[in-house]
């Protein structure tokens, strides 16, 4: 089994409690929506921990080039995942403003009137 499989796996057990008492569709979005905007600032600061573990060993192996290329491969992937996330962030960000969505509060699920009673 890879990395990311058990990483999914765990994730999913970690988020199924939570999602198995939400009783209505609007719930599981709201929790899902929670839980996103938790780990968020997490892995944007895992993110900047990794490029500085980067900068770090590029600092401490400045005698041996091997170890200098590795250690610049992992700052360079830090400053790539710190862009992208960043990046994404101000997408949305321009989306909700040019579509006057506001990102706080419930969501609520469609209905149609009349179905369901």
């Amino acid at each position: 089994m890879s990395t990311f499989a058990k990483i999914s796996l765990a994730g999913t057990l970690l988020v199924a409690p939570a999602l198995a008492f939400a009783a209505t569709l609007t719930d599981i979005v709201n929790t899902v929506g929670n839980l996103i905007s938790l780990a968020t600032p997490i892995v944007l600061a895992l993110a900047l921990v990794y490029f500085f573990w980067g900068l770090a060993n590029f600092i401490l192996s400045s005698g041996e080039a091997d170890k200098r290329n590795e250690a610049i491969a992992i700052m360079i992937y830090g400053v790539i995942a710190l862009f992208v996330m960043v990046s994404v962030w101000g997408i949305v960000n321009v989306l909700q403003s040019t579509f006057q969505v506001q990102s706080s509060g419930d969501i609520r699920a469609p209905s149609v009137q009349g179905v369901g009673r």
